[in-house]
């Protein structure tokens, strides 16, 4: 009896070993599930060109996680190119843009990009990659009206003018003489309502979402300036944000060193070209 027991304890121990390789096996063959290949990124998916929200699939738009909408624009693109780069599934995560960098921190998200600026004070709270993409700042107003004419910030004295909350663009109305500046707001398609109905007179922006908004609203019309902003290299610029002392920093460089700047501007056109009217 004692030879039959270890006999059935040897084939039974064999049979746990057996399923637990097998279980090693399916997990690292399946890895799409684990987080050693995803890539998540986080972005608003509301502020076009750049990043967008959409109802299908089109253009090669993405999937968001968690929900039956999808994301485009150039931010989207940016991160194919970057998780085909570490070799891993890209998962676009929509968040509220005064939540990205919380959701970075907790890793909740890999990566931030979403038209974000390496400035000063964030760099206080996470890292950044190289430069993606540099733009400039622009007034978006109503076409016809009083300020569609302007070449100086100085143009809009008097004038109803906000920016994003929680971004540079705001913080450089007070540049203005006598702006009227009004409350900040949580995101761009909040803006281009208050536009539309007055409530503004207009809102500052960076040159591709100012492309972007009077291109899809023919009652609109973006003013650049001869006599613009003072503001510094890093505000105008964008770059992936990400964890301090994050290990992804390197390789994201190397592959936003393998975009030219004639591929970046293509894609650009391409997202101006692309974004749904609605935006």
């Amino acid at each position: 009896m004692r030879k039959k027991s270890m006999m059935y304890l040897t084939i039974f121990l064999s049979a746990i070993l057996l399923l637990t390789g097998c279980g090693t096996s399916d997990s690292e063959k399946t890895g799409s599930t684990g987080k050693k290949d995803i890539f998540k990124v986080g972005l608003e998916a509301g502020y076009a060109p750049f990043n967008w929200t959409q109802m299908d699939d089109s253009n090669d738009a993405v999937k968001i996680d968690g929900n039956a909408e999808y994301a485009g624009g150039y931010d989207v693109e940016i991160a194919k190119k970057i998780a085909d780069k570490l070799g891993k599934e890209l998962v676009i995560v929509k968040t509220e843009w005064d939540g990205l960098i919380p959701a970075l921190n907790s890793g909740k998200v890999d990566a931030i990009i979403a038209g974000m600026s390496p400035t000063a004070e964030r760099k206080e709270a996470i890292d950044f990659s190289d430069n993606y993409y540099t733009s400039e700042l622009v007034m978006v107003v109503k076409k016809g009206g009083d300020y569609e004419g302007a070449t100086s910030i100085q143009d809009f004295k008097g004038a109803k003018v906000t920016a994003q909350l929680n971004t540079f663009h705001y913080s450089v109305i007070e540049q203005i003489d006598g702006v009227v500046q009004e409350t900040a707001m949580d995101n761009f398609p909040a803006m281009r309502v208050a536009l539309e109905s007055g409530m503004i007179d207009g809102y500052v922006s960076e040159r591709p979402e100012g492309i972007s908004a009077s291109a899809a609203n023919e009652n609109f019309a973006m003013v650049e300036f001869t006599e613009g902003f003072e503001t510094s290299e890093d505000d105008t610029a964008i770059a992936v944000g990400l964890e301090k002392g994050s290990d992804l920093t390197d390789k994201i460089n190397e592959a936003l060193a393998e975009i030219s700047d004639e591929e970046r501007q293509e894609i650009m056109d391409n997202a101006i070209k692309n974004q749904p009217a609605a935006q």
